[in-house]
């Protein structure tokens, strides 16, 4: 849907270790890379999109970004390391279904208070056994 979206961040340093640990069981790398005022494009390897952020002076107001994993499995991973990299609990890896049914999601409060979701839409594969 995007090609890139860009958002600021109080603490880069510490925004850029918790997005790259957190994204990594997600298969996002680090791209290409300026002074932290230009800042560093995250993407998937294959992929053509890109999540980038800078360094800001100024708070940013919070979003809510939403990653797509492939499985329940990743979205476990994201779980755990986005808190390993300081992530705070948002929402435990588990089923959403006010959503649908099978909306299987974690959540986590990043660096500057960005809510962070990994999400998986399809089915566990125990289920379609």
């Amino acid at each position: 849907m995007f090609d890139h979206v860009k958002f600021g961040a109080s603490d880069y340093a510490a925004s850029k270790r918790f997005f790259l640990k957190a994204l990594e069981p997600l298969g996002v790398t680090a791209g290409s890379e300026g002074a932290p005022s230009y800042g560093i494009e995250l993407i998937l390897r294959e992929g053509k999109s890109s999540l980038c952020l800078f360094e800001t002076k100024e708070k940013p107001a919070h979003l809510h970004l939403a990653f797509t994993a492939e499985s329940r499995q990743q979205v476990d991973a994201f779980y755990r390391a986005a808190l390993e990299a300081g992530g705070k609990d948002n929402g435990a890896p588990g089923l959403r279904p006010q959503y649908h049914a099978n909306y299987y999601a974690a959540f986590v409060i990043g660096p500057d208070g960005h809510n962070i979701e990994a999400v998986c839409h399809t089915p566990d594969a125990q289920d379609l056994a």
